[in-house]
């Protein structure tokens, strides 16, 4: 559900927390207030007002899926059958349980969700696909994506002045 409250105002250091975060979420409390430019203490206040606020909601592994077996990702959007209620909480929930599920939006526009999943190969990703969500009674239709390559992009928190690099061929 949406948050209904006002998004705090963060400032260049809070910022600048978030993008060094971002990078390495390990970093020690005083190596991360070097890299900011604020006293250790300032920064621990810092990094505790955006845990607070739920700007900061947690640290995260970056985990190599290959290393895990499941070196094929894949998008698959899909199409419910109705809209209620009752059976988008209930598909919510069950295909979050899934195995090799990332993660589930829910998304306006032709299709409700894009589920992102991790598979063995593509025999593992097509049973996926069929035992799960093909012959859900929910489901009207889904659409499977390979993804080639999946990198972070810098995230809001950079400079917003600082211009695109060109996307030529």
């Amino acid at each position: 559900m949406p948050n209904d409250r006002p998004p705090p105002a963060l400032d260049d250091v809070d910022r600048a927390i978030l993008e060094a975060l971002s990078d390495d979420a390990r970093l020690p409390n005083n190596r991360l207030a070097e890299r900011v430019g604020v006293a250790p203490s300032t920064c621990l206040q810092r990094v505790r007002a955006l845990r607070r606020s739920g700007v900061l909601r947690g640290f995260h592994a970056d985990i190599d899926l290959a290393a895990l077996g499941r070196p094929l990702q894949a998008m698959i959007a899909v199409r419910l059958t109705v809209h209620h209620r009752e059976q988008i909480e209930a598909f919510t929930r069950a295909v979050r349980e899934l195995p090799g599920v990332l993660s589930v939006f829910h998304v306006a526009g032709v299709n409700d969700y894009l589920v992102w999943v991790a598979a063995a190969d593509a025999h593992d990703l097509r049973e996926f696909v069929v035992d799960h969500l093909a012959t859900h009674p929910s489901v009207a239709h889904a659409e499977t994506s390979l993804i080639y390559e999946h990198r972070r992009g810098p995230g809001p928190w950079r400079n917003r002045s600082a211009q695109p690099p060109d996307l030529q061929s």
